[in-house]
């Protein structure tokens, strides 16, 4: 952070999420098969800390967020990501997109276009326009945990709490809240919670794309590594920062 698609043009080989994507969260290391010099590999983790957010914690994903829209706040790796993880495998229709940079908006949609995958998303820009869409089943927050200051800020925070205020309290979708530094507890998840949605704490993300980062690394399967102890640690340091 913040070189996710920066680093890219240096490396010697990419997987495909991190090809799809546009931007890579994690760097390991492969011998060259003619054993002369080792190659730099990209992958994206974050695409699956995503997946594993909602498949680890939503009890019913069909009647929370599959085939139902979802969406992305913010323009940045994180967002490609989360874009990617919801068309391909949490089975979202449209992706409503909500930025305060309409020009990092517009970059999303024409690498997620060139990609394959761009069909799909709207960037949604006004007020007016959000109360005319249908409420999404799944969001994913991918900015700071900063309150608005510029117009456009304020804009895209409002865009954001109409969305949230959308349907019946029983009909509330799950909001991934990826910021989680300094806390996970965000002004923008307090919003959704107060409005009925299943906050999805970004510790979750951290946690499943941090071992898929460990399977490169070590060349362990996810069953060989102590996934247990470390979402112990995690809830452990969570309840230190819920007491503060």
């Amino acid at each position: 952070m913040p070189h996710k698609v920066a680093i890219m043009q240096h490396l010697d080989e990419l997987t495909d999420e991190c090809r799809d994507v546009g931007a890579c969260n994690t760097i390991f290391v492969r011998d060259h098969p003619d054993g002369g010099r080792r190659l730099f590999c990209g992958a994206n983790t974050d695409v699956i800390g995503v997946r594993e957010s909602f498949v680890q914690n939503i009890a019913s994903p069909a009647s929370v967020y599959e085939n139902r829209p979802a969406m992305v706040i913010g323009g940045g790796g994180a967002a490609r990501s989360a874009v990617y993880a919801l068309h391909k495998w949490l089975k979202a229709t449209d992706i409503y997109l909500v930025n305060r940079d309409r020009v990092e908006v517009d970059a999303v949609v024409a690498e997620c276009t060139a990609r394959g995958y761009g069909a799909s998303l709207m960037h949604v820009a006004t007020v007016e326009q959000a109360e005319a869409l249908e409420a999404p089943g799944a969001i994913v927050a991918c900015v700071p945990d900063f309150a608005p200051r510029t117009g456009a800020e304020v804009e895209a925070r409002r865009i954001t709490e109409v969305m949230l205020r959308k349907g019946e309290r029983e009909t509330k979708g799950a909001m991934l809240e990826m910021c989680y530094n300094p806390s996970p507890y965000t002004a923008l998840g307090a919003l959704a919670e107060a409005e009925g949605w299943q906050v999805i704490l970004g510790t979750e993300a951290l946690i499943w794309q941090g071992i898929e980062q460990d399977k490169y690394w070590t060349g362990l399967a996810a069953c060989e590594l102590p996934v247990k102890q470390i979402k112990e640690t995690i809830a452990a340091k969570l309840a230190q920062v819920s007491k503060l």
